[in-house]
């Protein structure tokens, strides 16, 4: 009897002790979650999580914005309409190589989510020694790639005679900056795959301050032109980068040793089966856009200034939808990681309702007033200007009166991303690339310019049935069934 009790004692000692240890471990890992800015969004309110998420990276966005419209309108107002045609031209080009380097780095921040949720911080440092190494590659390749290649691109896109070298001088400086964007967009992605989305905020508020600040000097004060324009861009980019690499170095779980550079069967090929479909959805869209860029440089500058007035507020109109993709690919990735299947779909659920609550407002902000914000923009003769005012209102209330088509791809498509299924995403790449290859090709014929502008939106709407049809077949799959969600354990 004696000895049952001591055995009883010494089970009670040893219980009492792996539950203090247990309480420990989890208030240590609470404390350091907490110090280093990360989030745990397996657990607590979907809505909340996403939108706390979201509202650092929506205002990042907001003053991004703010220096893209000011560096749109000192260039503009400074140097003239053909300025602003000549920024307008390359649009795509450029839009095409900076998508490219968040869709490598997004895909990779997506393995990192969902070892953060599965709790397996040595496969997560894995991963991201790893995916470094990945980008300094795609970003040595990327900057020999547009160098080499930008003559071509420009007659590919029949850019004016009269505006080329203006294209041609800010391409080749921000392109040079090609380094200084993937610091920022790896450094960024890591971070806010840890659910850490105010430090880029940060790093974004500090480039916008700075771009304003060097514009104003190399465009009015030192007269350098749009290349002026362009260093300001890659040199506040660069500070940016800095910033997130100085706060990301600070985080534990992304604090590598030369043991986490070692080969790991499977890891890159992993990792590049993730990015590489996103890589290649940019890309399709990119290449959709760029037809579209090389029909419209054909209608002539006046059209030209009047679409690029638009696209410079486009920005505008999907500041959200990015924040919201950012924060919905965090968390389906970090409980996809952890197995929860009921917080993926209540946080689908959670996703579309704000999202469309937040398009109607934005939409109808933007249309409202496209006339003045547009306006803002051009300067010159009133005839001219005129003209090209009027084909930028006329999209601008076509883009903002059909705004929660796109919020709709954001949610669903960056639902995809997080669960993993990278591959889908890409073939609603190609659905857009079909649809506006289609519309700037064929339906220009009978529809002339309007089939350009309303391009843009059946290209939204083909995308919107690719996803939401791969979105609806994986919530009825085993995996991710809710009569089923007790048969996906931890990874």
């Amino acid at each position: 009897m004696s000895e049952n009790k001591k055995y009883a004692e010494v089970n009670n000692i040893e219980r009492k002790s792996s539950e203090e240890h247990t309480v420990e471990d989890t208030q240590s890992k609470t404390e350091r979650k907490k110090t280093e800015n990360t989030q745990n969004m397996t657990e607590g309110s979907p809505a909340g999580l996403i939108f706390r998420f979201a509202i650092p990276v929506m205002l990042g966005n907001m003053f991004q914005q703010v220096y893209i419209m000011t560096d749109t309108a000192i260039v503009g107002r400074a140097i003239g309409m053909d300025a602003l045609a000549a920024l307008g031209s390359v649009d795509w080009y450029n839009y095409m190589v900076l998508s490219v380097i968040q869709a490598l780095t997004q895909g990779f921040g997506i393995r990192i989510a969902q070892e953060f949720g599965a709790e397996r911080s040595e496969e997560l440092k894995k991963a991201h020694a790893h995916s470094i190494v990945l980008s300094a590659a795609a970003m040595v390749l990327l900057l020999l790639f547009t160098q080499t290649t930008l003559p071509l691109m420009l007659t590919l896109l029949r850019v004016p005679a009269e505006i080329r070298p203006m294209s041609s001088m800010y391409m080749r400086v921000l392109f040079a900056g090609i380094p200084a964007q993937m610091l920022f967009n790896y450094c960024a992605t890591a971070l806010r795959s840890l659910g850490n989305s105010r430090s880029p905020l940060h790093a974004m508020l500090a480039a916008s301050g700075l771009n304003i600040v060097l514009d104003l000097l190399f465009v009015l004060v030192f007269h350098m032109g749009v290349g002026g324009a362009a260093f300001a861009t890659i040199l506040s980019q660069l500070v940016s980068g800095i910033w997130v690499l100085v706060a990301m170095r600070r985080i534990s779980y992304l604090a590598v040793e030369k043991r986490h550079y070692d080969k790991v069967p499977g890891l890159n090929m992993s990792l590049l089966r993730l990015s590489t479909p996103m890589v290649m959805q940019n890309a399709l869209i990119s290449a959709g856009g760029m037809v579209v860029t090389a029909v419209i440089n054909g209608l002539g500058v006046i059209f030209l200034a009047g679409y690029s007035a638009t696209t410079k507020w486009y920005c505008v109109l999907e500041m959200a939808a990015i924040a919201y993709s950012y924060a919905v690919v965090t968390y389906m990735g970090q409980n996809y990681g952890a197995g929860k299947v009921e917080r993926i779909h209540s946080g689908y659920r959670a996703s579309l309702l704000i999202a469309g609550v937040t398009s109607v407002i934005i939409g109808a902000f933007m249309f409202i007033f496209a006339r003045p914000l547009t306006g803002m923009l051009m300067s010159g003769d009133p005839a001219r200007v005129e003209a090209a005012l009027k084909i930028a209102v006329h999209y601008m209330h076509i883009a903002a009166g059909c705004l929660p088509l796109l919020y709709l791809l954001y949610v669903t498509r960056a639902t995809l991303q997080g669960i993993g299924d990278t591959v889908m995403t890409m073939i609603s790449g190609i659905a857009e690339l079909i649809v506006r290859l289609f519309m700037s090709l064929m339906a220009i014929r009978w529809m002339g310019g309007d089939a350009v502008l309303w391009g843009e939106v059946f290209a939204w709407i083909g995308a919107d049935f690719v996803l939401c049809g791969a979105l609806f077949k994986h919530f009825r799959s085993p995996e991710l069934s809710l009569d089923n969600s007790g048969a996906r354990s931890s990874r």
